[in-house]
């Protein structure tokens, strides 16, 4: 298997940022960690080696970019403004550095975001944000709401980065009829704590006509990663 590692200095960031990249060729995948996780988590947890086969033939090619998570939402040691504010520079960084980045690696149109727990916000949001950009999502254990994070605080970058809140009110034809036709994936286990946030933002999706896939795991499912393998599998190979 082709294995790329890098690290570059981001402008939007201003510091080092580091990039894991699996495979040559095929559907590119974009993966966010989970909560407070490094870019080599993914290998790590073995999802790598479940895509394995997929990514030896050429059918998938898989991008895993670091976190800030602690210098963001985690980060308690700064007033909340600061927090979505290193967010936004993060999302800036994935926009205007990691993606044309991709696209120089791989030309394939298509762009599959996802990631497990924590990180399946960070998909979401990134999604629904830029669906001129992204064409598949899939989300395992995501939870979509970020007012945790805040103390209270909320401003509109707040709202704007905070999907089960900025999609009940949308009404923006461009932003809609792009959602329409982006493949989405809500998975869970019955057992989940992140269950209850998949129903609540499929109710949203299923208010405003948007097409996807909220698949709930039976057999005592839960918010692990034996159960993410499983679903990797399903959802890419």
């Amino acid at each position: 298997m082709n294995r790329e590692y890098h690290k570059a200095y981001s402008h939007q960031l201003h510091r080092d940022m580091e990039l894991l990249v699996f495979g040559h060729a095929g559907q590119p995948l974009l993966v966010f960690p989970t909560s407070m996780g490094k870019f080599f988590e993914y290998e790590d947890r073995g999802m790598i080696g479940v895509l394995a086969p997929a990514i030896d033939r050429g059918e998938l090619q898989v991008f895993c970019p670091d976190a800030v998570d602690t210098e963001s939402w985690y980060n308690k040691g700064i007033h909340p403004r600061h927090r979505i504010e290193r967010h936004l520079q993060y999302e800036a960084y994935i926009l205007y550095e990691l993606l044309p980045f991709l696209r120089w690696k791989n030309q394939t149109p298509s762009l599959a975001v996802t990631g497990c727990s924590f990180g399946g916000y960070q998909a979401a949001n990134f999604a629904f944000k830029h669906p001129d950009a992204v064409t598949h999502f899939v989300s395992m254990s995501g939870a979509f709401d970020i007012h945790q994070f805040l103390d209270g605080y909320y401003d509109n970058d707040c709202y704007f980065n905070c999907p089960v809140d900025y999609l009940k009110n949308m009404s923006d034809d461009w932003f809609l009829s792009r959602y329409r036709q982006m493949k989405i994936v809500l998975a869970a286990g019955e057992w989940d704590i992140c269950l209850g946030h998949n129903l609540d933002l499929s109710n949203i999706l299923n208010g405003k006509g948007i097409p996807h896939w909220l698949d709930v795991w039976g057999d005592h499912a839960d918010h692990e990663w034996p159960w993410w393998r499983k679903m990797a599998a399903k959802y890419f190979m």
